[in-house]
């Protein structure tokens, strides 16, 4: 089963017109089909932007989103400025937040929560 984290990541990254570097999220939609049970848990995330991250379920799915260049070499394709600039905002707004919860995670980990 795919998540709905996926659905709106995929949905997130295509309105920002990072098409083509999700390709492999979009698929999540097909999956879903009726509204989703429980939302889905999210035990680790490795990587940091450079490199590209992996977030791994509780259920073991993995979901690997495209590398801060490759997101910003898909916004660079935009005809008007104002597209490219919304692209890499929201590029560096899905990296932040991924390093912050990763960072979350590692101190719900330490602290025993």
């Amino acid at each position: 089963m795919k998540h709905p984290i996926a659905l709106v990541a995929a949905c997130t990254l295509i309105a920002l017109g990072l098409g083509p570097g999700v390709s492999a999220l979009a698929g999540a939609a097909e999956d879903l089909g009726a509204p989703a049970r429980e939302r889905p848990v999210i035990v680790e995330v490795d990587g940091d932007a450079a490199n590209g991250f992996g977030i791994t379920y509780a259920d073991g799915e993995a979901l690997f989103p495209p590398t801060d260049s490759e997101a910003r070499a898909e916004c660079s394709e935009h005809d008007a400025r104002l597209a490219r600039v919304r692209c890499r905002v929201g590029v560096r707004t899905w990296y932040r937040d991924l390093g912050d919860l990763q960072r979350s995670l590692a101190y719900a980990a330490e602290h025993g929560r």
